[in-house]
């Protein structure tokens, strides 16, 4: 199920088997099934904020090897995985909406440079809500943050997907 398919409702999300719950929500997380499966025990959800909080904590308490692995199974911005077309349909949508997939040569060249960069110097893709910046406010973040302790961008890459995963949660679930 992608996050274009039919809202459901919390009181149904909440009578789901565990299967049909990571289908449901499972793609909120990017490819990380099991924290929609660990989640779906914590129900029934009293609201969206409870169900999301819950999946966050999920992460949060997973043990360092676990997210490290999960961020490092999200995409670069306009990286290899645009290229060869084998992101998310979450993530092509997210990406399309600040215009990474229209990028002109020399931004490309800029961003796979930076991309690069900050994969090498953290250890994991550069992870930001694209849906609430601009290309140029995503192109100043990368730069910034490439020089950020690694420590402080586990925080932030965290941080950052709290409110991509709320957006996708609220996209899917109605309270």
């Amino acid at each position: 199920m992608t996050l274009t398919a039919t809202r459901l409702n919390l009181a149904a999300l909440n009578d789901m088997d565990r299967d049909a719950f990571v289908a449901a929500v499972g793609p909120a997380f990017e490819n990380a099934p099991w924290i929609a499966q660990a989640a779906w025990t914590r129900r029934p959800f009293a609201s969206i904020d409870a169900l999301h909080g819950a999946m966050l904590d999920v992460v949060r308490q997973a043990p360092q090897e676990h997210r490290l692995a999960f961020l490092r199974g999200h995409p670069e911005l306009a990286g290899r995985e645009a290229r060869a077309g084998t992101m998310t349909a979450e993530s092509v949508g997210e990406q399309r909406s600040a215009g990474l997939d229209a990028l002109s040569r020399e931004e490309l060249g800029e961003m796979q440079r930076l991309n690069r960069s900050y994969r090498e110097r953290h250890g994991f893709p550069f992870i930001i809500a694209v849906r609430r910046n601009t290309k140029e406010q995503i192109f100043e973040a990368l730069r910034m943050r490439a020089a950020a302790s690694t420590e402080a961008e586990h925080r932030a890459a965290l941080e950052q997907i709290g409110f991509i995963t709320r957006g996708r949660i609220d996209a899917l679930v109605d309270g």
